[in-house]
């Protein structure tokens, strides 16, 4: 509704993970250097951690882009699955063919060795990116420490990366997977962006989008910051509302009044005068206008006719 209003050519603050509007603030760089580093040098088991919403999801979709012809590439994005459903993903996405063979784990996993050697001789690499592992089951976090067992004398045949949310920390930290817990040579923690780093997050966005005309003022990243804790995912919530609560005000800056409007829209606090105020504005759309007017002329024309009746 608000791009044609802002000039923009698209929305900046969709919540879906766009590789193309991935701001690398500091910590995310660092987070990308470790799992570069990872990959490139062999390293096995790869974890990075953060809250939802850090943008953990567009970082590994980011990065798998940006890995060369020399390193294939398997993605797990549904981490629900059983041990034999986890072989059978990471084959497909290996692009492995299993032919009329039995489908055993043990089938699997011979094919799957087949594969990386031929794959390490032809000096590639191999990348297991798995998201949301916080929702892996025991029995399947140990079938992926097995898969690290696959390597050759010197190196690794295959780089794990577990991708997922704080509480896979303290998974990994329990007794019962200490062997896995032991093999995991690069960690990284995600944090929330700081300050400067939300109002150069909103620019960049912007910026992707097109530019346009769209602005803000030093009290709205100040709310903003505030609002959203500095968590990416909120972020994008606030600033989306807050383009169209200006939108249907007519206003091309957004302000601190106008984020802290937005937030009482995303938190459902909304008044009811607001609301009617939103719908009959100059930029209130249409459809809705006449909808209500048509509610109004409804219930106008039901209440006489009760007392017609009368």
């Amino acid at each position: 509704m608000y791009r044609t209003f802002f000039g923009l050519e698209e929305n900046p603050f969709n919540l879906s993970p766009d590789p193309r509007y991935l701001f690398l603030s500091r910590q995310h760089q660092e987070a990308m250097n470790h799992l570069l580093y990872g990959i490139h040098e062999r390293k096995g088991f790869i974890v990075v951690t953060g809250g939802i919403g850090t943008g953990k999801t567009t970082l590994c979709r980011t990065l798998l882009n940006g890995l060369d012809r020399n390193v294939e590439t398997a993605l797990v994005f549904n981490s629900a699955v059983s041990e034999m459903e986890l072989l059978q993903t990471v084959n497909q996405e290996f692009g492995i063919t299993m032919g009329r063979a039995k489908r055993t784990k043990k089938r699997y996993i011979d094919t799957l060795n087949e594969f990386l050697l031929k794959n390490y001789a032809s000096h590639k690499n191999a990348v297991l990116l798995i998201d949301e592992a916080q929702n892996l089951s025991h029995g399947v976090l140990e079938q992926i420490r097995m898969l690290s067992n696959l390597e050759t004398v010197q190196e690794k045949l295959i780089q794990i990366v577990l991708i997922g949310q704080p509480e896979l920390k303290k998974i990994l930290a329990l007794p019962s997977l200490k062997q896995l817990n032991e093999r995991i040579t690069v960690r990284y923690d995600l944090s929330p962006l700081g300050k400067e780093d939300v109002r150069r997050y909103v620019q960049h966005r912007l910026s992707v989008a097109g530019g346009g005309t769209a602005a803000f003022a030093e009290s709205a990243y100040r709310a903003i910051f505030r609002y959203s804790g500095g968590n990416p995912r909120r972020i994008n919530a606030i600033c989306d509302r807050a383009l169209l609560v200006a939108y249907a005000g007519d206003a091309r800056e957004i302000n601190g009044r106008i984020v802290r409007e937005a937030k009482k829209d995303i938190d459902g606090r909304d008044s009811f005068m607001t609301a009617l105020g939103r719908i009959f504005s100059p930029r209130g759309s249409l459809f809705i206008n006449i909808l209500f007017l048509s509610l109004v002329l409804a219930v106008i024309f039901w209440g006489g006719q009760r007392l017609f009746n009368l």
